[in-house]
């Protein structure tokens, strides 16, 4: 689409900002929002900056009947020079678009849509915490609006940015977590829409992690939808293990999401000359690994927590107590790491971050 301005709208009224300390994660929401709207034939249009609202959306809008939508999760983080940056924000916006393409949602203009979340951030910049482990959490999201009570792609729909400053997405920060492996319920299938970021997945993991939770549990790891065998995700993130000293993570096989936090991973063990591979592993697998003694590390992935540390497995009545229940020397490193080139503490030397004053990058 041709480039379009965005209409500003600044707030009267500024909410007053927690401390630092008071953060939890999702809770609290700044002054402003990006809406834009799409519709047929002018496709999207109306791109405003607004002060944060509720939404005026009818009963019928297909999205309460039909769960067509879509959303994103990345952050803004302070640097050590008074900078403000968003850690490689250009892989949401081509994950929104894949996503986009399995809910038949019309794709988004990823340059403008990372100008736009660049601008919303600047104006509300004094809401990006200080504090390290603190950040911005941004969240895109997409959803249809059409009036209809019918089965089919809506024709109406509304992008929207909203923006919550947080703490520690987990209260046991980086220290390791007891995972229970999940084998009744499954998170979702190959062919179904576990490679798309989608409300729906989460919902279908509720009931697992509502029953993990009563026995003590942090979380579950996902087992495949067909033959509940071969590991998928831990909770709501990608998932590794070191296994005689080689890292390995799940293939994508289009029921696994493509994290960011993934990818980096894996380029980071990569440019240490760590070896990692991506391939099918069962949980059977996983538990000779265990028995022999090569099961050295275990962590979780994702924009939210980073890294979690996975100290404990429960497996049926099988219990994996991994590197003693401890952080391991991997996880800590890649922890470190990414949150050292997040917050300015190192170098970047995969040019990851941009700063929200500069223009998006242009594709070539």
């Amino acid at each position: 689409m041709e480039e379009q301005t965005i209409r500003v709208q600044r707030c009267e009224t500024k909410k007053e900002k927690p401390q630092d300390d008071q953060l939890s994660f999702g809770k609290i929401f700044t002054d402003h929002m990006f809406v834009m709207d799409y519709s047929e034939p002018l496709g999207w249009h109306n791109a405003s900056i607004v002060p944060y609202q509720p939404l005026q959306i009818e009963p019928s809008a297909m999205v309460f009947h039909y769960a067509q939508s879509v959303f994103e999760g990345l952050k803004a983080y302070r640097t050590d020079n008074g900078s403000i940056e968003l850690f490689r924000p250009e892989k949401n916006m081509e994950r929104l678009n894949r996503s986009n393409d399995r809910l038949c949602i019309p794709p988004i203009d990823e340059e403008f849509a990372l100008k736009a979340i660049k601008q919303l951030v600047s104006i509300d910049r004094d809401w990006v915490p200080h504090t390290e482990g603190t950040s911005l959490y941004i969240r895109p999201f997409i959803i249809s609006t059409e009036t209809y009570i019918g089965v089919s792609a809506s024709t109406r729909y509304k992008f929207i940015v909203i923006l919550s400053p947080v703490g520690a997405y987990y209260k046991e920060g980086i220290n390791p977590v007891k995972i229970a492996v999940e084998d009744e319920y499954v998170r979702t299938v190959k062919g179904g829409t576990g490679e798309a970021k989608t409300g729906g997945n989460y919902a279908a993991s509720l009931k697992a992690q509502e029953l993990v939770a009563q026995t003590g549990y942090t979380q579950v790891l996902w087992l495949d939808g067909v033959e509940k065998k071969y590991i998928e995700e831990v909770g709501s993130m990608n998932v590794f293990f070191k296994i005689n000293g080689e890292v390995i993570t799940p293939k994508l096989n289009g029921s696994i999401l493509s994290g960011i936090t993934r990818s980096s991973v894996i380029e980071l063990l990569q440019h240490w000359d760590i070896p990692v591979v991506e391939k099918r592993i069962s949980i059977e697998e996983l538990y000779e690994a265990y028995q022999r003694g090569e099961l050295e590390e275990a962590f979780g992935s994702g924009t939210a927590a980073v890294i979690s540390p996975i100290g404990e497995l429960k497996w049926g009545d099988k219990q994996l107590i991994i590197n003693d229940g401890k952080t391991g020397d991997i996880s800590k490193k890649v922890y470190d790491t990414i949150t050292g080139i997040q917050y300015g503490h190192m170098e970047d030397p995969f040019n990851w971050m941009q700063n929200i004053e500069t223009e998006s990058p242009v594709k070539h």
